[in-house]
């Protein structure tokens, strides 16, 4: 149990703090000045809630609340999510949740029992593959699965950095190298799925230059030998990476024994990037219907982008809508089709 003299009294100021950076960040996405040293940044907000509940809190917990009410200033929250405790909905789901292999709950009677992503870790992605038939997932902690629906079986990778905590933020699937492509904070994953399993072959591309938090893969019918991967990070970037099969070697590396993890750096590769918005972009998505990529993001003033991959890379003025607060903006995809088409 945490051990403090007042808690009722930590409680007001941490409740002070979370209100603080609340009140900050509505106001900078109106476009209202804050004075910088008065700024609550994620450092700053993490130091300061360790000197308020003491160095029992988790670095990757308060990261987790920080993005919250970063992603939804009107989220509801509870200071024990600091901690990683959340209130639940029934004494029977959470007797359930005690199992150390649960994954989810179907119902309140039913579970899956085999475990890819264990307790305390969260599915960041979910990707379908139709004409492959099967479903590829992401989990915060590292784990990149790859369930086959026809053979009612997985092939699983446990990715993790040598000291790194970073978190994996989303994942695709590469349809010309035929790789599932994953990003975390500052890089971004090429996975060989096709290998066998004591021959796993990785690749991290790094470093980036911001911390990536979405990822798509650009389908288009041309360029067969190469494929496009969009990312959005937290400066409010878009980026296009262009990969090919000459960058991974990836026939060489099949005839390795042994699992192979390879660090590539950024630099060898062709990215081009454009700064869309003043806030996080928070995803990306490639409208093969309207061949243009969408930007969702939550600033206020340019909150949605649409347009070809081509405006990446020069600077001419792009497409930018302004989306209701709250609202996905690839709800929007009917309308901005007729928008697009009547510009």
């Amino acid at each position: 149990a945490l051990e403090v003299p007042d808690f009722k009294n930590v409680l007001k100021q941490f409740q002070k703090l979370v209100e603080k950076t609340v009140t900050q960040k509505t106001k900078k996405r109106l476009g209202l000045y804050i004075d910088d040293e008065d700024e609550i940044d994620y450092d700053k907000f993490y130091t300061t809630t360790e000197t308020i509940f003491g160095p029992e809190i988790k670095e990757h917990n308060v990261k987790a609340f920080f993005r919250k009410i970063s992603n939804n200033l009107d989220a509801r929250t509870e200071w024990c999510e600091i901690f990683g405790y959340f209130i639940g909905g029934s004494d029977t789901i959470s007797s359930q949740l005690k199992e150390d292999n649960t994954v989810f709950l179907l119902s309140e009677k039913q579970q899956i029992t085999h475990a890819v992503v264990k307790r305390q870790d969260v599915i960041t992605g979910i990707v379908k593959v139709p004409h492959l038939d099967f479903t590829i997932t992401s989990s915060q902690k590292g784990v990149l699965t790859v369930f086959n629906n026809q053979r009612k079986s997985f092939f699983s990778y446990s990715f993790y950095f040598h000291q790194d905590t970073a978190w994996i933020t989303g994942c695709d699937f590469l349809p010309q190298l035929k790789c599932v492509v994953a990003v975390t904070e500052r890089t971004v994953i090429v996975w060989d799925y096709k290998s066998k399993e004591s021959q796993n072959n990785c690749f991290a591309i790094k470093p980036m230059e911001n911390g990536l938090l979405c990822v798509c893969t650009v389908t288009t019918s041309d360029h067969l030998a190469k494929d496009n991967i969009l990312m959005g990070d937290d400066k409010g970037y878009v980026h296009l990476l262009t990969v090919t099969s000459d960058h991974f070697g990836l026939k060489q590396c099949k005839g390795k024994k042994e699992s192979q993890l390879q660090v590539l750096d950024s630099k060898i590769f062709n990215i081009v990037k454009r700064k869309l918005h003043d806030d996080w972009a928070v995803k990306v998505k490639y409208i093969s219907d309207l061949n243009c990529f969408g930007s969702c993001s939550s600033d206020s003033i340019h909150s949605f982008v649409l347009d070809d991959i081509k405006r990446l890379g020069d600077n001419l003025p792009v497409r930018e809508f302004s989306v209701p607060r709250g609202v996905n903006a690839f709800t929007y995809c009917g309308k901005a089709k007729v928008i697009v088409t009547g510009g």
